[in-house]
């Protein structure tokens, strides 16, 4: 098992471009098994979540072809197997992204049940409740059975606007017969981008950046190209990382066009940066200083579904909380286990109290001690690869390949800004 070894303390000089968007890459990969003609997808993140389903989608008749390191070519002549394996599908919670292909080009799979982080409980309904609606027949006894005789187009009201529900929806009804409807669905960037993605392969869909999606079925999805984004999650980790360390970094292709909100949030925090074409500066004069509410009540940053704060920087935004000067309320509602790794930024030196699963409660700023420490899960990770940047000392993180799940070259980038952080074995 190899661990990152970090000497705090150093802020971060530089300029740094983020890699493509984990979290549109995996669905825009399983969207390819819609199509029996080449796909180009450019600005692919090398990173293991990537890979994982990359194995998955080979595992189901694809051939993935590395022009670049960043630019693959996927072709799916065919669909070649329906069952998929327990151990790639436990790896990754995005193996729950291959049931609306499969569904809609072969008829039918076996599907383990998905992996991915422990962060508390994260319901399948909304992705079985919509599958059913255009007319798949789905049982479950540890795995999933799932057939169609053909899909048909159905107004859906998901239960929820779950992001990997309504991709999986949104690719199984682009070759269902007729007209869907799906209403309170997920609009996130990379919700978008897979959108933009089916239609420049022949798909019709309307209403993209809304919670109402328009999608009429069509018989075919013909090949063609695309570039990812930048991952809005890696942008800000960098931002949050020049802030504890009282760095000045440049952030390019920021994708600043989707973070008024994080920006809006942070400033709360006295976060600042500026922008500059689509690049983002983040200065190393930081006030923060919490900004409270009118009445003079401790702030609360909650967050919610698009286009409001997202649970995945709930970690990096408690972090750099814990260096500016006053309280500040976390409530993440959406999962019971996104708030324990809190434990960890206590011990060293942090001042947290843990509400109850889904809050807590910060008081800064404080001097950060270095600590042996473990990444739980990606996002927490990063957060604690943050406050290791911050500490006094010298801190190792061990179990790392959470960390590269979601964040390529991670040691690269930081050693690039300046920072003292080397990778070793355990």
């Amino acid at each position: 098992m190899e661990e990152f070894i970090i000497k705090g303390g150093v802020p971060l000089r530089g300029e740094v471009t983020p890699s493509g968007n984990k979290n549109a890459a995996l669905p825009l990969l399983a969207a390819c098994l819609l199509t029996d003609e080449p796909v180009t997808l450019r600005n692919v993140p090398q990173i293991r979540d990537v890979q994982a389903m990359r194995k998955l989608i080979e595992s189901l008749g694809a051939a993935v072809e590395e022009l670049t390191a960043n630019t693959w070519r996927i072709t799916t002549r065919e669909l070649t197997a329906s069952h998929l394996d327990p151990e790639l599908c436990r790896r990754i919670r995005a193996s729950i992204l291959v049931a609306g292909p499969v569904l809609a080009r072969s008829g039918g799979l076996r599907l383990p049940a998905p992996g991915g982080d422990v962060i508390g409980r994260r319901r399948l309904d909304t992705h079985i409740l919509g599958l059913r609606a255009l007319g798949a027949k789905i049982e479950f006894d540890r795995v999933f059975d799932i057939q169609s005789n053909g899909l048909r187009g159905a107004d859906i009201l998901l239960d929820e606007a779950s992001v990997t529900a309504t991709e999986n929806i949104v690719m199984a009804a682009a070759l269902a017969k007729g007209e869907t409807v799906m209403h309170n669905a997920a609009s996130e960037p990379h919700v978008q981008e897979l959108c933009r993605f089916l239609n420049i392969l022949g798909a019709k869909i309307e209403g993209i950046g809304s919670n109402t999606l328009r999608i009429i079925g069509v018989d075919h999805l013909h090949g063609g190209e695309f570039t990812i984004g930048p991952d809005l999650l890696e942008v800000v980790s960098y931002i949050g990382a020049a802030v504890v360390t009282r760095g000045e970094v440049r952030i390019h292709n920021a994708g600043v066009e989707h973070l008024g909100m994080v920006q809006q949030v942070f400033h709360r925090l006295g976060v600042h940066w500026q922008v500059e074409g689509g690049d983002i500066l983040v200065p190393a004069e930081q006030s923060l200083t919490i900004a409270s509410d009118l009445d003079g009540a401790i702030p609360e940053i909650k967050t919610n579904i698009w286009p409001a704060f997202p649970t995945d920087l709930t970690s990096i935004a408690i972090t750099v909380a814990t260096q500016a000067n006053g309280s500040m309320l976390f409530h993440d509602w959406m999962f019971s286990g996104r708030m324990y790794f809190t434990d960890k930024l206590v011990g060293m030196g942090a001042r947290i109290i843990l509400c109850d699963p889904y809050r807590c409660l910060v008081q800064g700023p404080t001097q950060l001690y270095s600590e042996k420490l473990e990444s739980p899960d990606i996002r927490a990770g990063m957060a604690l690869l943050l406050a290791a940047l911050a500490a006094e000392g010298t801190s190792k993180i061990r179990n790392i390949s959470q960390i590269e799940r979601g964040y390529e070259k991670v040691d690269e980038k930081l050693r690039a800004l300046g920072a003292q952080i080397k990778r070793d074995s355990e």
